[in-house]
């Protein structure tokens, strides 16, 4: 065990030296690190919401507008299936889970029942029930099971869209993750301005196309006087008196678009948008059969412009154009990216981690770290002489891997990882305390020195590796079950404990094996 091949040699020597260049980077400053060369890691240690400051939101989904919408596209479904049959009815309103209606004509109840069992995406699906009642009274309800089904998919669909609206703006390891029935924490560490991300996270960004109701004047529509077909919007368009009459039928949805950037035309801020091919045909028949018409581009129910169609767009492809400021483009941009929610959130709960206890964490955390160091590698070397001088080496480059990982992981050390770190330093003690014990406990037994450190290496390997992968799966298990601070302190402690059985069994062993063949000593140093 203790003659070591050259290429053994090499690969534990470039580990080591890996774990250092790895760990480098946090030891500049970002400026600093942007001036060094290209082939040297770039990754730094990314620091956790106590460490560094930054945001904490609670997000809380209104689940009441997503049954809403669900209802009123149900009510529409409702009437686009009985008009064609010529079943007359009235009274027809959204009431509770579903919508009712009084047919005009009460032998008709059977044939419109049967219609709209229609509404079921297949027989075997209990999505929507028909109830006929007296008098020709009919109630379509959406079962709880459907309910429930929608509040969840808005949830898990709020979650990856808040996820990715945060990502876009650059941010480095959020924590976003639902809390309760119906409520998304996000935490953004060294986020400066928690306005920006309320900003970014309270609007829907739900983008429609539609065309403007041009044979209505505002002034009649304004009166009261609007067709059955159109609505009012609120408009960002100059010279509209701040409202606009559109059609309510959506010609294109947003859902279509694949990519959108903020660019600049004729000098102005504007956002170009792309379609997938679905889209783009659809976007391509809308501008061919409406040249001349105005083409209204409306977010979350306000028209931000309206652009009239000069000729057919048939690439797919647009800008959006209107007051936009070069941070109010890319910020819509970001938004139309990372697609709408499915309802609009609330900020419920704000808090603002400063940075003044950041820097307190991470004070307390350093002394903590060096004290810890100081008087381990004073205690080894007191107690075990030329050993604890080896032990105290093995346990810098520890440490040197451990961060090295960290680094090339650009995971996120939080006051519990930090921890981890003390933890994995007291770890790495141990196990050469085990190995430095057992050789002690051979010379004991009259062996001579060789042989003592070969067994000592080989008995206390068992016991060292049995603790480490007890260790190693509570680690796992805490990172598979646990969450946040809870999750940064497993990944430290995993981390830490293969580094330290890399150290142990191979650094330790190579450093006194080069020891012994170059010293020959005739007694142990422990």
């Amino acid at each position: 065990m203790l003659r070591f091949a050259p290429w053994k040699v090499a690969v534990i020597l470039g580990i080591c030296a890996l774990g250092f260049l790895l760990t480098l980077p946090n030891l500049f400053t970002r400026d600093q690190l942007d001036r060094l060369p290209e082939w040297l890691p770039h990754n730094q240690i990314a620091l956790g919401l106590d460490l560094q400051g930054g945001s904490h939101l609670l997000l809380e989904i209104d689940l009441k507008a997503i049954l809403d919408e669900r209802l009123n596209s149900l009510l529409d479904e409702v009437r686009g299936m009985l008009r064609p049959a010529r079943i007359g009815y009235r009274g027809l309103a959204v009431r509770g889970q579903g919508v009712t209606m009084v047919l005009t004509d009460p032998a008709q109840t059977e044939q419109a029942v049967g219609l709209l069992k229609g509404l079921n995406p297949n027989p075997l699906s209990r999505e929507v029930e028909v109830v006929p009642g007296d008098g020709g009274r009919i109630d379509v309800r959406l079962t709880d099971s459907t309910v429930r089904n929608l509040q969840d998919s808005a949830i898990r669909q709020s979650l990856e869209i808040v996820r990715r609206r945060i990502d876009e703006v650059g941010t480095r390891e959020p924590t976003i993750q639902r809390q309760g029935e119906d409520r998304i924490l996000v935490q953004v560490p060294g986020e400066k301005n928690p306005e920006s991300i309320k900003h970014l996270l309270g609007q829907t960004a739900k983008l429609t196309f539609h065309l403007v109701d041009m044979d209505t004047p505002l002034q009649q529509a304004l009166a009261g006087n609007v067709p059955p077909g159109s609505e009012v919007l609120p408009s960002a368009e100059r010279g509209g008196g701040g409202q606009m009459v559109v059609r309510k039928r959506v010609e294109v949805s947003g859902e279509s678009l694949v990519d959108a950037q903020p660019t600049y035309q004729q000098n102005q801020p504007v956002v170009s948008f792309r379609f997938d091919s679905a889209g783009a045909r659809k976007f391509g028949a809308v501008t061919r059969e409406h040249v001349g018409e105005l083409l209204a581009i409306v977010l979350d129910g306000k028209v931000i412009s309206a652009p009239r169609i000069r000729e057919p767009i048939l690439g797919g492809s647009g800008v959006i154009s209107g007051s936009f400021t070069t941070q109010s483009a890319n910020e819509l941009a970001v938004l139309l990216r990372a697609g709408a929610l499915p309802a609009p959130l609330q900020v419920v709960e704000e808090r603002s981690v400063g940075p003044d206890l950041g820097a307190d964490s991470i004070r307390a955390g350093k002394l903590a770290g060096v004290v810890a160091f100081l008087l381990v590698a004073a205690f080894m070397v007191i107690y075990y002489s030329t050993f604890g001088v080896i032990a105290d080496i093995a346990l810098v480059v520890n440490l040197f891997l451990l961060f090295g990982v960290l680094s090339a992981l650009q995971a996120t050390l939080t006051l519990p990882g930090i921890a981890g770190v003390v933890l994995t330093i007291g770890m790495g003690v141990d196990t050469n305390v085990l190995i430095y014990e057992r050789i002690r406990e051979e010379s004991r037994h009259g062996k001579s020195v060789i042989s003592a450190i070969e067994t000592g290496f080989r008995e206390a390997l068992r016991t060292i590796i049995d603790a480490h992968v007890t260790t190693l799966i509570a680690a796992v298990l805490l990172y598979a079950f646990g969450s946040g601070p809870v999750r940064g302190f497993a990944v430290t402690l995993g981390v830490g404990i293969i580094a330290n059985l890399f150290t142990a069994v191979t650094f330790t062993r190579l450093v006194v094996a080069t020891w012994l063949w170059r010293t020959r000593p005739a007694v142990l140093p422990v």
